[in-house]
């Protein structure tokens, strides 16, 4: 099933790229000014489907009239046949807003489901990005900016004893988890990553590093610390190059 979706996608894509109007129909074609893919923030994918809106702000006397973004993984180009992964607007239609006389801004919401995706294309994507102008002719964004698609991740935290006396030895354990889009499409332990434990005294609004814990090879987290004052503790994991960084609720722990 996975692999039929892909297909279908691939062949999608195939459609977009030669369904278009003539180049240049009437001179210059339209200039692309800028491509916004998630606010430009990385684009992190769970377990199911997150719509990823993406913006085309291009300029053309005639108007804009469409500002299709797909995004893609492996290759250099999205002609060149050689990608593995690719999300899709969920309508081949963007919605476009006048920025001034000649400049437009169009909106598209691209499909972020996770079963048209593996966990090898966890990274470093690309973003092909197209204007339309109202005098048919239309261009492309080149060279493609790149992004990050990253597999979502979970963190939890839990300090004990509570109460505890001063000067006594808290346990705190937790667990690191990241999303899997192949197969199941669920959350399994990270193993063997470095994840930073952290305090914040109550009163304050800072935490504080105060060691590196290594998960286990189910994801699983523990160390200890003495008592000294009462506050919060949590786990924070800074990210991969495939996996999205995330931080724990805090612990609250009573020193008595």
């Amino acid at each position: 099933m996975r692999i039929s979706a892909f297909g279908a996608a691939v062949g999608a894509l195939a459609l977009t790229a030669v369904a278009v109007p003539a180049a240049h129909a009437d001179g210059t074609p339209p200039t692309i000014l800028d491509v916004t893919v998630n606010n430009g923030q990385d684009v992190v994918l769970g377990t199911t489907t997150k719509l990823i809106t993406a913006t085309v702000t291009a300029s053309d006397p005639s108007r804009i009239t469409n500002g299709p973004v797909t995004l893609y993984h492996g290759g250099t180009d999205m002609n060149d046949d050689k990608f593995d992964a690719v999300l899709m607007p969920t309508t081949g239609q963007a919605t476009c807003s006048a920025v001034n006389h000649q400049t437009w801004k169009c909106r598209i919401s691209i499909n972020g489901n996770p079963t048209l995706v593996t966990n090898s294309t966890a990274g470093t994507w690309h973003v092909y990005a197209q204007a339309y102008a109202g005098n048919d002719s239309y261009t492309t964004l080149t060279p493609n900016p790149a992004i990050r698609v990253l597999r979502a991740s979970r963190l939890t935290v839990n300090a004990s004893p509570e109460p505890v006396r001063k000067g006594r030895t808290i346990t705190v354990a937790g667990k690191l988890s990241r999303a899997s889009w192949d197969d199941d499409l669920q959350y399994h332990g990270y193993a063997n990553q470095p994840v930073k434990l952290q305090f914040r005294k109550a009163g304050t609004n800072t935490y504080s590093t105060v060691r590196t814990v290594h998960a286990n090879g189910y994801g699983n987290l523990r160390t200890t610390v003495t008592a000294a004052s009462d506050g919060y503790w949590r786990y924070y994991f800074t990210g991969s190059t495939t996996t999205a960084a995330v931080r724990a609720a805090g612990d609250y722990v009573d020193v008595r």
